[in-house]
C-alpha cells in the first residue's frame, strides 16, 4: 500500500511563502536591532534615502503598500530619532520627507550589514534560482491585481 500522496504545491505555497517571509523579517529585525531599527522603520528610511528628490508621504505609503496613518507613526519615529525631517511644500497638508546626514550615515552602515546577511541567507542558491523566484513573485503580484511588486531596493 502506498503512503499518503504529497500535497499539491498550490495548496501549500501560500503558507510556505508566509512562513518564509516571517522568518526573513525576524532575521533582518535581529540584524537591525543594534541600529535601533526594525524592517518596518528601515524600509521607509531606505526609500527616502534612495529618492532622487524629496518624497511626499502619501507617495511613500503607496510604494510601501501601507496606509498613510501607519506610515505617519513610522515617520514620527524616524523624525524623533533625527533620521528624516518633514517639510511642508506649497499645500500645508502635503509634506515631503528628507533624509538627514545622520540618517544617510545610518543607511550606509545598515546596507553593508544587510548585504552581508542576505548573502549568508541566500548562500547556495544560484543566480538562476533567484531570478526564477523573483519572476514568480512578479506573477503572484500580477495575480493579486498589482501591476508589479515593490520597487527593488537593496537591503533587508
Amino acid at each position: 500500500m502506498d503512503g499518503p500522496s504529497p500535497p499539491d504545491p498550490r495548496q501549500v505555497f501560500g503558507c510556505r511563502l508566509g512562513y518564509t517571509a516571517r522568518q526573513w523579517r525576524r532575521a533582518m529585525d535581529q540584524r537591525l536591532q543594534p541600529f535601533g531599527l526594525t524592517e518596518a522603520t528601515w524600509l521607509p528610511l531606505l526609500y527616502v534615502a534612495r529618492g532622487h528628490a524629496p518624497m511626499q508621504q502619501n507617495r511613500l505609503a503607496d510604494r510601501l503598500g501601507i496606509e498613510s496613518s501607519t506610515l505617519v507613526r513610522l515617520i514620527d519615529a524616524l523624525d524623533h530619532a533625527g533620521l528624516v525631517k518633514r517639510q511642508t511644500c506649497g499645500d500645508r497638508r502635503a509634506r515631503t520627507l528628507h533624509i538627514t546626514p545622520r540618517g544617510r550615515l545610518l543607511v550606509e552602515q545598515v546596507e553593508a550589514d544587510a548585504d552581508a546577511a542576505s548573502r549568508q541567507i541566500l548562500a547556495g542558491i544560484s543566480e538562476a534560482e533567484l531570478a526564477t523566484a523573483l519572476s514568480v513573485f512578479e506573477h503572484i503580484c500580477a495575480g493579486l491585481g498589482q501591476e508589479r511588486a515593490l520597487e527593488p531596493v537593496a537591503g533587508p
